[in-house]
């Protein structure tokens, strides 16, 4: 199995899927789907400090070339794209 390491402020996510189904239970079709703007970080840059592998991030539209290895797709993304870290609730209230 082949991996991936970004260079300078580069990362590279794998986008989170979005759900098939609307809050009233009507299935979309593929073309209909927006696309996720959420991903997990699967590898960072030496450059990248603010994120870490398993972070789930927010990016940018359009954000990112798209690759795949392996059957599996990524993103790779600058720093510069990433909008946000999703951080859970409770740990938001320590700091």
């Amino acid at each position: 199995m082949r991996s991936l390491q970004p260079l300078a402020d580069n990362i590279v996510v794998k986008p989170l899927k979005t759900g098939s189904k609307t809050a009233s239970g009507i299935v979309l079709p593929d073309s209909a789907k927006e696309k996720s703007k959420q991903a997990e970080v699967v590898a960072v840059g030496k450059e990248a400090k603010e994120v870490s592998p398993g972070d789930v991030i927010i990016y940018k539209d359009f954000a990112g070339n798209e690759i795949k290895i392996d059957g599996q797709e990524y993103l790779v993304v600058s720093i510069a794209d990433v909008l946000a870290v999703v951080v859970e609730s409770s740990s938001l209230k320590n700091k």
